[in-house]
């Protein structure tokens, strides 16, 4: 008992010594193995606001004459800013838009507006004012926006910091190259409205991740983006494609995620959430993946889960040819709302795959379907809680839910972007039309040729708590204290 209350004063010695933002990421720390108490209520808040904003369209259309009306889709992210007008001029609303785990995503909010005006990345140690990677390692809170269309070729990873937003609308903003975007022990990012793609493996070399921290980078793996324990975190209307590894990969205790709206294409092993099966600290992982678009030449992991709990809504899943969603090591993947259409295969109609387990060992794992549209033979095989009545009874959300789903995810990707031809499929319960139909063109350029260039600066603000190494060693000295007390007053108590 005193070696616990020695503990305790310990920690407030050491808070009362430490600055007011790095108290903040202290605590901040201490919380992260913690997840959220009722992963359910998120996942009915989304459904919720999906239903709220199709109330809304339809009340809208009554009057056809009303301007409203014409930007009204029921996709509630998109219904939350793109009906004002003057969007531009109040660019910070969209991180009051969120919706699901990453919701609470702050991105640069409150920062200063840094206009990316220089495409160049020519030095991962000292980059010039004016480019990407120049805004991202800065402390403070940044929104950063792009001055024309531009490809970034990176030569590295891009080390992104805390409380940052990748604003892309308005400009045709592609990343590519070495890397290319890394999230490590970070918070509050939202990336928006860009194209990723072709990103290589690259690294052996010195890259700054802030104004005060240059580390050496091993190769990295060449993912689009990589969220290695990391927090809050939204990803939302990104095209995504020919990346040597993941698309999108989340591991080491990341959770808070909301990856939304995107466009995904041309891709082996999309996305990864879960570092390994034993590796408790992802069973916090807390994700929602809604109102995307898994389109042509994807072949796995949409996504590949671990230990975590995974909300799959309203997503648009248009071929496989291995498998929709996969996991191993026990996680809960709850699946509403969403159109699955499988390949001509008939050997590869099965949505989900259980990876290197046998049967006997996941029968209860949760994992469950809710008013999920199967078509050309696809089939969901559930287990756990998603074989009782609770979750096979009819609904009357997911399923209107689900016969919409051409319209949540009408716009996902880049706005204006590239997307595959479209087919048109009728099915109950769409109570706007008996089909739907729309059409783009298909997304096979090459992005490389495209150069813009400049200069720019940015001004200073505050810095807010963000996660660093050293407090990440100071929790685990306190961990490591913690343990070594209870073992020891174990021991008093036996003699």
């Amino acid at each position: 008992m005193l070696a616990t209350i020695g503990i305790l004063f310990f920690i407030w010695v050491l808070s009362s010594s430490l600055p007011p933002p790095a108290m903040a990421t202290f605590t901040f720390n201490l919380t992260v193995p913690h997840l959220l108490p009722d992963p359910e209520a998120v996942a009915y808040q989304v459904q919720r606001a999906v239903n709220d904003s199709f109330s809304r369209r339809q009340m809208l259309s009554v009057n056809s004459k009303d301007q409203s009306s014409s930007c009204q889709t029921g996709n509630p992210i998109d219904d939350c800013w793109r009906c004002d007008s003057n969007w531009q001029a109040n660019r910070q609303r969209l991180a009051d838009c969120g919706i699901g785990f990453g919701r609470d995503a702050m991105g640069g909010k409150g920062g200063q507006i840094y206009v990316v005006t220089d495409s160049s990345d020519s030095d991962p140690v000292n980059p010039r004012p004016g480019t990407l990677r120049y805004a991202v390692v800065q402390d403070e809170p940044l929104w950063i926006v792009f001055a024309a269309d531009m490809t970034i070729k990176l030569k590295y990873e891009l080390m992104m910091n805390s409380y940052k937003t990748l604003d892309g609308r308005g400009a045709n903003v592609h990343i590519t190259g070495g890397g290319c975007v890394t999230l490590q022990y970070i918070s509050n990012v939202i990336i928006h409205n860009i194209n990723i793609h072709h990103c290589i493996p690259t690294g052996h070399t010195n890259i700054r991740s802030s104004p005060t921290h240059i580390g050496y980078r091993g190769k990295s793996d060449g993912d689009g983006i990589s969220i290695f324990s990391s927090r809050n975190i939204w990803i939302d209307h990104c095209s995504l494609s020919y990346c040597t590894d993941g698309l999108i990969d989340a591991i080491m205790g990341s959770t808070g995620i909301t990856i939304s709206n995107n466009y995904f294409s041309h891709h082996d092993e999309v996305m990864l959430l879960g570092h390994d099966d034993g590796y408790s600290p992802d069973s916090a992982m807390q994700v929602t993946i809604a109102f995307n678009l898994f389109g042509e030449k994807l072949v796995q992991r949409m996504p590949r889960c671990r230990r975590g709990y995974f909300h799959v809504v309203n997503n648009d899943f248009r071929s496989w040819e291995m498998y929709a969603i996969g996991g191993s090591g026990d996680p809960t993947i709850n699946s509403q709302g969403n159109r699955y259409i499988a390949p001509g295969n008939p050997n590869a109609k099965e949505v989900t795959k259980r990876v290197d387990t046998n049967a006997g060992d996941w029968s209860e794992w949760n994992w469950r379907t809710e008013g999920d549209i199967m078509v050309n033979g696809a089939f969901f095989v559930p287990s756990g809680e998603g074989l009782s009545n609770m979750y096979v009874k009819a609904s009357s959300v997911a399923p209107k839910s689900a016969a919409l789903v051409d319209r949540l995810t009408l716009n996902a990707g880049v706005f204006g972007g590239a997307r595959e031809n479209r087919q048109s499929y009728s099915y109950p319960g769409d109570e706007s039309s008996s089909s739907s139909t729309s059409s783009s063109s298909d997304g096979g350029g090459d992005y490389f040729g495209m150069i813009f260039g400049g200069g720019g600066g940015v001004n200073s603000a505050p810095p807010p708590p963000s996660l660093s190494v050293v407090n990440m060693l100071i929790l685990t000295l306190v961990t490591v204290l913690v343990v070594y007390t209870n073992n020891y007053e174990s021991a008093l108590l036996s003699l």
